[in-house]
This record gives C-alpha cells, sequence and structure tokens, in this order.
C-alpha cells in the first residue's frame, strides 16, 4: 500500500523533484507550488501570482536551497529557506513550458515548449545561449551527466535528438517511428493509429544510456558513442503510453510511469552492463562493421525488438491512477517511489533494495 501525502495541493500535481538533502518539491495545476520534508509534511507553499500551471520543478545541482520551476511561459527562480516572491524571473520561452533541466554543473538552464524550442541560458549572465527546435512540442529534455555540454531532447515529432552546445543542429537525430518501419513488425500497420510521440527521457549515472518513454507503450533504451547514439533494447509493459522513465541513481534500475495507471521498475544491468564494461571493444566491432546503414540499423531494431519478451519488470505497482511524474528519494533509509497523478496527493512506495 502507498503512503500519501496530503495537505500541500488542491489541484492535480504535475511534477516533482528532489534535492540532495532529501527535500522534495512538486508543483501543481493553477500555480501551486509545495515543498515537503522527508517525512511527507508540508515545509512550505507558495501560491503563484497568475495562477499558471507549475509544469516542472528542479533544483539546482550544486546549490539545493535554489529552485527553479516553470509556469506557463516563465521560469522563476525561489529560495527554499524563504518561500516568497521569485528572486529572479526569466522569459524566454514564448509558449508554455514542458520540462526544465539545469546541468550537473551548474551553468545552464534549459526549458523546452509547446512550441518545440528549447531554449538554452548560461546561468552566469542571465543570457540565452542557444536555441534549438523540434518540428512539434518538445516535451522532455535533458543534460547528460558527466558531459554538462551535451543534452537529449524528445518531442511529439517522434524525434529523439543529441545536441552539444557549441552547435544549434543536432549532432544525432533518430524518429521512433522509422525505427518500427524499419523492424518489420507485424505492429508497424497499428503505429499510424498510436504513434510512438515520445514523452519522456532520463539518462543513466554514466552519461552514455538512456532511455525514452512512447506513447506507444514502449521504452527504448539508447547508447551515445561518441556523436551518435544507436538503439540497444525495446521492451514493454505498459497498455498505454509510458508518460514518465527515470533512472535510479548509480544504476541501470529504470523506473517507468502510465497513462495505463502502472509503476514499473526494471533493472536492464545485465542486458546494458556487459557492453559498458569494454566500450573499446564495442567500439572496435562497430568499426569493423562499416559505416552506418539502413539495413544495419534494421538489424539493431530487430535484435531489440526480439529482446523485450524477455526483459521484464522486477516489480508492478498497481497505481491506478493516470501518472504524471515520478521522482525517487531515500527516506528513512531506504529508496522510495514518489508518484503524482491527477490527485492533489503524492503516492509513496517502497522499492525493493537490487
Amino acid at each position: 500500500m502507498a503512503a500519501k501525502w496530503t495537505g500541500g495541493h488542491s489541484s492535480s500535481i504535475l511534477c516533482l523533484n528532489v534535492n540532495t538533502e532529501g527535500m522534495v518539491a512538486s508543483g501543481a495545476e493553477r500555480g501551486e507550488l509545495t515543498l515537503w520534508d522527508g517525512g511527507g509534511t508540508p515545509a512550505g507553499q507558495l501560491q503563484l501570482s497568475k495562477a499558471d500551471d507549475v509544469t516542472s520543478v528542479v533544483f539546482s545541482p550544486h546549490h539545493p536551497t535554489r529552485l527553479y520551476i516553470s509556469h506557463g511561459e516563465t521560469i522563476s527562480l525561489l529560495d527554499v529557506r524563504s518561500l516568497k516572491e521569485p528572486i529572479e524571473r526569466f522569459h524566454m520561452n514564448e509558449e508554455e513550458i514542458n520540462c526544465l533541466s539545469v546541468n550537473e554543473t551548474d551553468t545552464f538552464l534549459a526549458a523546452a515548449d509547446d512550441s518545440g524550442a528549447i531554449k538554452i541560458m548560461d546561468l552566469e549572465n542571465k543570457k540565452v545561449r542557444r536555441s534549438l527546435r523540434h518540428s512539434n512540442i518538445c516535451s522532455s529534455v535533458v543534460f547528460r551527466p558527466q558531459r554538462p555540454q551535451s543534452l537529449i531532447s524528445c518531442g511529439l515529432d517522434m524525434q529523439v535528438m543529441l545536441w552539444n552546445m557549441q552547435k544549434a543542429r543536432p549532432l544525432w537525430t533518430t524518429n521512433l517511428q522509422e525505427c518500427e518501419t524499419q523492424e518489420g513488425s507485424p505492429q508497424s500497420a497499428g503505429q499510424f493509429f498510436n504513434p510512438p510521440l515520445a514523452h519522456s527521457l532520463s539518462v543513466a549515472s554514466c552519461g552514455n544510456v538512456f532511455g525514452c518513454g512512447a506513447q506507444d507503450g514502449k521504452v527504448r533504451i539508447f547508447r551515445v558513442t561518441g556523436i551518435k547514439f544507436e538503439g540497444e533494447l525495446e521492451f514493454q509493459g505498459h497498455s498505454l503510453g509510458v508518460s514518465q522513465v527515470l533512472f535510479m541513481p548509480e544504476s541501470y534500475r529504470l523506473l517507468t510511469g502510465g497513462n495505463d495507471g502502472k509503476v514499473l521498475l526494471w533493472d536492464i544491468s545485465s542486458d546494458i552492463g556487459k557492453q559498458q564494461k569494454s566500450p573499446a571493444k564495442s567500439l572496435q566491432r562497430r568499426k569493423a562493421q562499416g559505416p552506418a546503414s539502413t539495413s544495419k540499423d534494421g538489424k539493431l531494431n530487430k535484435v531489440a525488438s526480439n529482446e523485450h519478451a524477455r526483459v521484464l519488470p522486477k516489480l508492478t505497482i498497481e497505481h491506478g491512477e493516470k501518472v504524471n511524474w515520478i521522482s525517487c528519494a531515500e527516506i528513512k533509509g531506504s529508496k522510495r517511489v514518489l508518484v503524482a497523478d491527477q490527485s492533489s496527493s503524492i503516492s509513496v512506495y517502497p522499492l525493493p533494495e537490487p
């Protein structure tokens, strides 16, 4: 059974984040923001004046008291020690922001919005450094751990893109629908009715492995090698769209949340870990195969597709409500998953040790 954190919101909770000291921030519809201590007691609340939905909350990795929040087209910087009016407001996006990410050196902030734009702000001089773009709503953007100049994005154009701060064009792009077609699977025809619109991204602590959750209910795992990434694994445990993916710290354990009301825990260390342990050998093998081609990509995807029958969740949580956001926190010495849904409370479930 889930523990419930209540009393912090009156509207549906849309986003969550946890700082290095275990404080949890939650953003909700109608401009509601709440801070929680590790025990689930509200430690601070703020009602934003314009009452735009709070769509993303992210703590600074270096300054746990600094909290960036997106509401409407605005980003506000708050000091959690004194939750009053924002310290600063930034207006760099033209449409509603869906996702924020701060790189691990605390030097850049990325904001993805409904126009497909990703605005990247230099946090030192408070100026937009780069403007990147998808052709449809950009649903998720995330900086890669250990590579503060590199980020990944995905959107409702079914594109997953790898970017470097030095360039305005993506280094590498994969279209999830084209991958499906190359696969030649029986489901390909059904993609027109349930296309793989990309909703969520998460990068593992190593910085090279990342997961993408999509509308077709599949989770795709990719591995970055230099200036490109390749499909590594694909599996399905949700009957509806995957709204959230989250790698747990320092591991290849992955949490996924879906529109089907399920939260699943996966362990892909045996599938990914082998290749990660010997990156030099895998690079030599790829060089021997020659340059990338459509047929090679097709083979890669077939391998990944065949594998998803044997990748099974380690834990299934029948949450029952469409999942808006998931986060992971250590509470009283053990890992818990925090789930935000259509309700005004946060559900907290224990997670098994690896």
